[in-house]
C-alpha cells in the first residue's frame, strides 16, 4: 500500500484524504495506484509519471505525446473488488456492480432505463435482479466508454438484458452513433458481482487478468 500511495499526484491525494472513512480512504488508493501500475506497464513509464487529463465531463485520459498517446482505459469499483479495462486506440469503458437483492431495482429501472429495456425485465422472478445488473452495467460501461456522464440520458439507447443471452448495444436514438459501432461484452466476475465492458468498434480479444 505504501508504494501505491507514494505513486499518487498531490490532487489523486486531496481526494483520498477527503474520503471520510478510512476504508474508502485505502480503496481508493489501491484503486488509483494500481491505475498505475498498470498504465506504468503499458506506457512503458514509472507508475508516478503517469499523468492524467480529463475531458469536459470528467473522464480520464492519459496526458502523454508518445506511446500513451493510443492507450484508452477505464475504471470502476464495486466495495473491495476493482475492475480496469485497458485499449489500444479504441474508448474503452467499463462497470463493475455488486449484486443485492435488497435493491430498489424495479424503482429504478422505471426511471432510467428505456421502455423497451423495462418491458425486457418481465423475466421469471428468480431471473429479475441479475437482469437488471446486466442492464444497468452494460448500460454504465457504455455511458463511460463515450465520456459524456451523465449529459447522455440512459434511455436513449437500448441494450440486452436476459440472463444468458450476449451482451450487446441493440438500438440508438437521438443522434446517438449507430448501435454497430460498439461492442459490448460481459465479464465473468463471479456469483456476487456482474459486470461488462463497452469498445468501439469490433474485431477486438477480450483479455482477463487478476491482479496479483
Amino acid at each position: 500500500m505504501i508504494a501505491l500511495l507514494r505513486s499518487l499526484s498531490e490532487d489523486e491525494l486531496r481526494r483520498a484524504y477527503r474520503l471520510r472513512f478510512p476504508r474508502d480512504r485505502a480503496r481508493f488508493i489501491a484503486a488509483r495506484g494500481i491505475l498505475r501500475e498498470i498504465l506504468g506497464r503499458y506506457t512503458r513509464t514509472p507508475p508516478e509519471r503517469v499523468r492524467f487529463d480529463y475531458n469536459a465531463y470528467g473522464k480520464p485520459e492519459l496526458l502523454d505525446e508518445g506511446e500513451g498517446a493510443r492507450i484508452r482505459f477505464n475504471l470502476s469499483r464495486a466495495g473491495t473488488v476493482a475492475l480496469f479495462a485497458v485499449a489500444a486506440g479504441r474508448d474503452v469503458g467499463v462497470d463493475i456492480e455488486t449484486l443485492r437483492e435488497d435493491f430498489a431495482c424495479a424503482e429504478v429501472a422505471a426511471k432510467f432505463f428505456s421502455p423497451f429495456e423495462v418491458a425486457a425485465l418481465a423475466v421469471p422472478p428468480h431471473s429479475f435482479v441479475r437482469a437488471f445488473y446486466n442492464c444497468w452495467t452494460r448500460k454504465e460501461a457504455y455511458v463511460k466508454a463515450r465520456g459524456m456522464g451523465l449529459s447522455l440520458p440512459l434511455d436513449c439507447f437500448d441494450v440486452s438484458l436476459a440472463p444468458g443471452e450476449p451482451a450487446a448495444l441493440l438500438e440508438t436514438r437521438g443522434g446517438e452513433p449507430d448501435a454497430a459501432h460498439w461492442s459490448l461484452r460481459e465479464i465473468d466476475v463471479g456469483t456476487t458481482h456482474v459486470a461488462a465492458v463497452a469498445v468501439e468498434g469490433g474485431g477486438w480479444r477480450l483479455r482477463c487478468w487478476l491482479w496479483p
